[in-house]
C-alpha cells in the first residue's frame, strides 16, 4: 500500500514563496510518478507538475512553468514543489498523488492516479 504524507502549506504574502514535500512510502514498482494537482473553491481537480522516477523528468502545466519547479531527493523517496512569485490565484489545496507506468500522455490526467495524499493548503494573502 502507497501512502503519501504532505507537508509545507501555509499562508504567504503575495509574492512570497512556499516548498511543499511529498513523501512516499510502499508500492513495489520503481517506474513511477508523482505529482502535485490542486483545488481552489468551486473549481476542478487540476494538474500543477510532475517528476518521474526513475529518471528525474519533470512535467508542468504551462501557465506555472518559470515560477514553479519540481525536484526529488531519490534516498527518501521525496518530491518537492518549490512555489515562487505566488498570486493570490495559487491559493488552493495541494495534493501530491502517484501513478505507476508514467508515461508523458497521461501524466497530466489525475483520473490516472491511483495514491493521494490528504492535501495542504496554500493561501495566499495581503
Amino acid at each position: 500500500q502507497v501512502q503519501l504524507v504532505e507537508s509545507g502549506g501555509g499562508w504567504v504574502h503575495p509574492g512570497g514563496s512556499l516548498r511543499l514535500s511529498c513523501a512516499a512510502s510502499g508500492g513495489a514498482s520503481n517506474s513511477y510518478a508523482i505529482a502535485w494537482f490542486r483545488q481552489a473553491p468551486g473549481k476542478d481537480r487540476e494538474f500543477v507538475a510532475a517528476i518521474r522516477w526513475p529518471n528525474g523528468a519533470t512535467f508542468y502545466t504551462d501557465s506555472l512553468k518559470g515560477r514553479f519547479t519540481m525536484s526529488r531527493e531519490r534516498a527518501k523517496a521525496t518530491a518537492y514543489l518549490q512555489m515562487n512569485n505566488l498570486k493570490s490565484e495559487d491559493t488552493a489545496v495541494y495534493y501530491c498523488a502517484r501513478k505507476v507506468n508514467p508515461i508523458a500522455s497521461t501524466i497530466r490526467n489525475k483520473e490516472r492516479y491511483d495514491y493521494w495524499g490528504q492535501g495542504t493548503q496554500v493561501t495566499v494573502s495581503s
